[in-house]
């Protein structure tokens, strides 16, 4: 059990690190993405109202 701890943990600091560092970026990349678009489609909704009514 002892054996097993220290090398998952060094596996992951050491392999996994980097795959997991990448996919985090284009996660937050996706995320702020979307974010970003759904604030621009509310920013239009909102100024098709405005001018609309």
């Amino acid at each position: 059990m002892p054996r097993h701890h220290p090398m998952l943990h060094h596996r992951a600091h050491g392999a996994e690190a980097r795959p997991v560092r990448i996919s985090d970026l284009v996660l937050a990349l996706l995320g702020v993405a979307l974010l970003g678009g759904l604030a621009l489609a509310a920013a239009f909704t909102l100024a098709a109202g405005a001018t609309a009514s």
